[in-house]
């Protein structure tokens, strides 16, 4: 399976994206702002080529394994990312809840000149099995582009 993020819009401290997996769309995300020099915390990931991992053994997981006990399995990682680690999709609304890693969502609002996304849990929710299975399987890479629309 192809699975992509493409970067839709800026916001001033945010960017918003749309998840694909085999060119359907999935939900969308957000993203931190896009820096030249990276700010830990702060920071979108460089656009690139990535894999899927599926990590269980980072500080998230029992979190999220009391969260979703019938769900998770680990956390979704995309690896291989120059001068990032942990960088999980997970659950929140705000680029203050980024903690330089994507936040799913069901739709997204602008609210004082940045993007956030709705309905995240309920996305995480739907798009985990689809992610878990590609992060197990053999069709690993997960690419990730600017495409600006707004």
């Amino acid at each position: 399976m192809r699975t992509k993020i493409l970067r839709v819009a800026e916001g001033k401290q945010s960017t918003l994206s749309h998840l694909y997996i085999d060119d359907v769309f999935q939900c969308y995300l957000l993203e931190d702002k896009i820096r030249n020099v990276k700010l830990p915390k702060q920071t979108a990931i460089p656009t690139g080529n990535y894999t899927l991992r599926l990590n269980t053994w980072g500080g998230m997981n029992t979190d999220y394994r009391q969260k979703f006990p019938k769900l998770h399995k680990g956390m979704i990682e995309i690896n291989g990312l120059p001068n990032f680690s942990f960088v999980y999709i997970h659950i929140g609304n705000t680029y203050r809840q980024t903690a330089g890693c994507p936040l799913c969502g069901f739709g997204f609002e602008f609210v004082n000149g940045d993007y956030q996304v709705l309905r995240s849990k309920d996305a995480y929710q739907m798009i985990y099995p689809k992610l878990l299975a590609i992060a197990q399987g053999n069709e690993k890479s997960i690419s990730i582009e600017n495409k600006f629309q707004f």
